[in-house]
Order: structure tokens, then sequence, then C-alpha cells
């Protein structure tokens, strides 16, 4: 009888202590998971007091939502591992490893030593003059841009520091008569978003809602698609808005990651509603187009047609657009929405967009160029290489990690060599902004000497006469330039981005190796007596730089330096999904997949 209450006692303690494990596992779960569990709590913001400035969130609404789309949650399906497994680090690579990581730190402590010194609170400081000017609204851009990297950093000092200006911004007044909601949305609402995912800290949560609000405005249209370049002071006054019938396919198509993360952290569907609306007119028409899976380079918001246009590009004004659809499958925990979109885009791209230059070295390597298609089934591609379009390799790899597709992780691969291959080709060890090539005309694909003279003569216009000898000298063109439009290096972070993201993917060292010379170079010959500058041109040593860093270099170009020389543990890609400023938003599933 005695032995039978001692079991009895001893069951029901072993129930009682599941219950409280239980329970104490679902208070650690992110929000969006705990909701399996308990009825999900909306984290709205405190009301405010009125401190004289402009309310977003009491502004009246012409155009209101009845129902709002929910959040989708993520189903049964484990999505797949995406980081590589690495090996537990030899002493002496980790040595060499934290030291490259030291010098990446050093840069941008100095940089940021002197932002704070000399351009405070101002969006981006003058690397040359060492003044502070306002670019982005007058809104602190490059600290807000930068609130992530201190953290990343272990800057605590300096973190707290700006996070407590930082929630001090005034968005109810600009210094700017248009407000760009896209680089509104990725630089500040991702970067508030981003600090607190990483922090905790729930003053930078309240501040991404306050923004938000501002940003939700722009949306306050009859069909609900944004004006992406917005005059917030119309609307302030109460006055109706429509959508342009002009708009950047990046800028329209590049909000849905932020405001997706922002639903997930506060259990809100209006944030998320907002940009399904957009994603369903986008997935409505990818068959559409003049090149069917892509979406031109311009589309009409005011009549929501996507699919009228004849540019298609992985570009410039098209980007993003395409890089948020893998970010987007991993964010949700799956989505055959935006496993559909994926696939389909890069289907088209990898058919229609992409090339082989003739190189010297005969390099296997891959350039995304942009096409024509005046005609539905007629298309030509522009053999020019973009130094912003280097994030492609980064995306397909990742997609194809996601959606396991290996062809899609070796197509990111040879993008990612090719931009690779055009830094090491340059006399600075830099790449440029825009140039092209020449195309390999089937295989095999060995160098023609003889065939790119006559490409450097054919874009040389009215230098032509002078022959191919003399433009290359003038020109400074190394073999496989056929012409270099823009020599500018403007500090830019995609071709890292997709170094990072391969290496994270593949562990193939050899990367961490061609990262480390491009920072050495881009360092070195960016270096300012106070900061970094962009360069003028990445052909001549001796050309003038120019007294411009945008916030990105701190936000993305030497974060992504940093991390590939960190431990693959610090932001891992199994945790994380960056936003095209390179913010990383918590993937709140992950803890459930294989």
């Amino acid at each position: 009888m005695f032995s039978m209450r001692r079991l009895a006692l001893s069951i029901g303690f072993s129930a009682l202590f599941l219950v409280v494990l239980i329970q104490l596992e679902i208070l650690r779960l992110p929000r969006s998971v705990s909701s399996k569990f308990t009825e999900p709590q909306v984290y709205r913001l405190p009301p405010k007091e009125d401190d004289g400035h402009f309310n977003w969130a009491a502004l009246k609404t012409h155009y209101p939502v009845t129902s709002f789309e929910p959040l989708p949650r993520p189903g049964n399906t484990r999505l797949p591992r995406v980081q590589y497994d690495f090996p537990k680090e030899v002493a002496s690579v980790a040595a060499e490893r934290k030291h490259r990581q030291a010098e990446v730190k050093k840069t941008l402590q100095r940089c940021w030593k002197a932002y704070r010194e000399r351009a405070w609170l101002e969006d981006e400081l003058a690397p040359i003059s060492g003044t502070g000017r306002n670019t982005f609204g007058g809104w602190a851009a490059t600290l807000v841009d930068t609130l992530d990297v201190l953290w990343i950093m272990d800057m605590k000092d300096e973190f707290r520091e700006a996070a407590d200006a930082a929630v001090g911004i005034d968005f109810s007044n600009t210094t700017s008569s248009t407000i760009n909601v896209f680089e509104t949305t990725i630089r500040y609402l991702g970067g508030f978003l981003a600090a607190y995912d990483l922090s905790g800290d729930q003053r930078l949560l309240d501040k991404s809602l306050e923004l938000a609000h501002m940003l939700y405005a722009a949306f306050d249209t009859p069909n609900r698609m944004p004006i992406t370049r917005w005059d917030f002071h119309k609307a302030a006054s109460g006055e109706r808005q429509t959508a342009d019938d002009g708009v950047l396919v990046a800028e329209i198509g590049s909000l849905t990651l932020e405001f997706t993360r922002l639903s997930q952290i506060t259990n809100d569907n209006k944030w998320y509603d907002a940009v399904a609306r957009i994603m369903a007119v986008f997935d409505q028409q990818q068959d559409s187009t003049n090149l069917p899976g892509m979406w031109p380079l311009v589309v009409n918001a005011r009549a929501q047609e996507f699919n009228t246009g004849t540019v298609f590009t992985l570009g410039a004004m098209s980007d993003s657009v395409y890089e948020y659809l893998p970010k987007m499958y991993a964010l949700l925990g799956g989505s055959d929405r935006y496993a559909r979109l994926y696939k389909g885009s890069m289907s088209a791209a990898i058919k229609h967009s992409l090339f082989r230059p003739m190189l010297p070295d005969n390099a296997d390597v891959l350039v995304a160029g942009p096409v024509h298609a005046d005609d539905p089934g007629k298309s030509r591609l522009e053999p020019q290489g973009q130094h912003l379009v280097c994030f492609a390799g980064g995306m397909l790899a990742l997609g194809g990690r996601l959606l396991e597709d290996e062809m899609h992780v070796q197509t990111g691969r040879k993008l990612t060599d090719g931009c690779i291959w055009t830094y090491e080709a340059s006399e600075l060890g830099i790449m440029p902004e825009t140039f092209f090539a020449l195309p390999c005309e089937g295989q095999p694909c060995t160098w023609d000497e003889a065939k790119w003279h006559a490409d450097v003569v054919r874009y040389a216009g009215d230098d032509a006469e002078h022959g191919a000898s003399s433009i290359i000298e003038t020109k400074r063109l190394r073999p496989g330039f056929s012409s270099i439009d823009d020599r500018r290096y403007i500090l830019r972070p995609e071709a890292i981005e997709s170094v990072f993201v391969l290496y994270r993917i593949t562990g193939d060292e050899e990367l961490r190796e061609k990262a480390w010379t491009m920072f050495s170079n881009i360092n070195k010959h960016t270096e300012t007596g106070i900061a970094n500058a962009a360069i003028s041109d990445m052909t001549d040593p001796s050309a003038p730089k120019s007294d411009s860093m945008e916030s990105f270099w701190t936000a993305e170009t030497l974060k992504y330096f940093y991390l590939i020389f960190s431990d693959p543990g610090l932001i891992s890609l199994d945790d994380y999904v960056f936003n095209t400023e390179a913010h990383p938003l918590k993937r709140p599933n992950a803890r459930f997949w294989g």
C-alpha cells in the first residue's frame, strides 16, 4: 500500500513537473509561435502624451480597411538548415580570423567616432569636409542604420548612447519635401526592428511602431497601394491621396520583410495586410508580363498594372523585389506564395538575364544584365554588369538552400565569382558601378583578343576611330572589360554580401580569403583623414575621392565584412534574415526547423 502511494505521488510530481516545463517553454517562445498554444495578445503603442508632435497613429483614415489578411502561421513542414555544418576551428585559423575581424571593427569604430563628433543626429557624415548632411529626411539615418552594427560588434556603450538618441527622433517633422517610403522602411524601420530583435530594448519596438504608423498613412489610397515618393505634409493636413502611375518596382515590392516582422512581433495583422495586398498583385500578374516570371522596371500602382513595361532586370531599381522573395519564405516558415514567386522569377532570370563573359583566364563565372523585351516572347540581353546586382549570388544561394535546389546554389556561386573576378581584375582591386563585357557565344568559352578589341571599339562611340589599342590605353581597360561607363565605387556592400552568404552556406574558406583582399583594397583606397569616402574612378589611383559616405557603409558593407570573419554562429542564417539594408530580422520559428 505504501509503495503504491509513493508511486502515485511520483507520477503526480512528474506530471506537474512536465506541465511546468511546457508552460516555461511557451513563455520562452516568440509570440507568433506561442500563439499556437495561447491566444496572442496584440501589442500597440501605449497612449501618447501630448508632446507637441504630430501623432500619426491618430490620423483619420480616408480609405479604411475593413478586414485584415491574417499573418500566415507556419505549417508542419521543417525548412532545411541554411548554414554549413562548420567543424571545430583550428587555433591558428581562429587567431588569424579574429585579427581580421578586429581590423574591420577598427574601421567601423573610426567612422562611428567621426560621425559622433562631427555629424551627430544628421543623416550622413561628409568624410572629407567633416560636416554633416541630411539626405534621408533628417532623421539621423547613419545613427539608426548603425544601431544593430554597434550591438553585433559588442560596442554596447555606444549602442546605448545611440539608442537613447534614436528614440528621440521626431518623425512628425522632416527636412525633405517628399519621403521615399522604401528607403525609410529599409533604413529606419528595418534598423529599429533589428536593434529590437537583438537587444530587446522595448523603446526600439515602440519607435518602430511610431514610424510604422507614419508609413502606413502612405497606404491610405483608394486601392491601398502606397505612394512611394510621398508628400507626408499633405497627408498630415488631411488631403486625400492617390497612388502614382509610375513607380519603381523595387520601391513598391520591397516593403514586405519589415512590415511582416512587425506583425510577427506585435501580433497585429494590420502591418502584414498592408504589404500582402501589394504582393497579391505581383502574384496575379507574374506570368502576363513581356518576360513571364519577372516584372518590369516601372509599374502602375494607381491602375494596379504590374505587367506592362519592356525592361526587366535583377539590378538597380528592381533588385530587392526579387531579393525579398526567398527571405519572406524563410521569415514565414515556408509559404506557397513566396515559393511560387521565387521559382517563377528565378527561372526567367536564369534563362534570360545571366551571361558568361569572355575573360582572359577563361573563368567560368556569370554576370546578370538587364533584358529588353519589347514584345512577349522576344527578348534582348544587354551585357552590362552592375555592382548593385552582385547581391543576386547570395539570393540564389539562399533560395536554393531553402527550396532544396542545388542548381540555384551553384548558379549563385558563379554569380558571386563573377563579382569577385571583377574586383580582382580591376586596377585598384575594386569593382566599378557598371561595366560592359562580351558574352561568350556557345562552348567552349575561350579568350579571343581580336573579339575583345572589336567589342571595345563598338562601345567607344566617337573614340572608335582611334582604334582598340588606343582606346584600351586611354580608358585604362583591363582585358575582359569592353567598357566601364561608371567608374565610381560608392562604398557599396553587394559583393561582400554575396561572398558572406556563400561562405555561410558552403563553408568554402577560399571565400574568406577573397573577402580579406576585398576589404584591404577598399579600406586602403577609400580611407580619408576622417572616415571612408566614395572614390570617383576605380581605374586611377590618383583620382579624387568624393565627399560622401552613405549610411550603408556602416550598416551593410562593414557589417558583412565583420560577420564573415566572425564565428558562424553570430547572426546565423538559420536564425535571421537580412533586409536589403543588412538589418537582421529574427526568424521566429527557426527553433522548430530541421
